[in-house]
């Protein structure tokens, strides 16, 4: 009996970690695209010290350099 209790608890957190494998979390999805849009208004993400399960609100683009509505000389 016990080496199947024993046996059990092993293989559930083995086998419940194979359907994941691979995937990408909607989460990174999303912080991957906001990245993304930064990068090319050539900015970097910076964290805002919140956690709501959203990178929407948990990072800001921060554009360093010459103001957009000034155009260079």
């Amino acid at each position: 009996m016990r080496i199947l209790i024993l046996s059990a608890t092993i293989a559930v957190p083995l086998l419940s970690g194979c359907g994941t494998m691979g995937a990408t979390s909607t989460y990174q999805q999303e912080l991957n695209a906001l990245e993304a849009s930064c990068v090319r208004d050539q900015g970097i993400l910076s964290p805002t010290g919140r956690e709501t399960g959203r990178p929407q609100t948990e990072y800001v683009c921060k554009i360093n350099g010459i103001a957009s509505g000034i155009p260079p000389r």
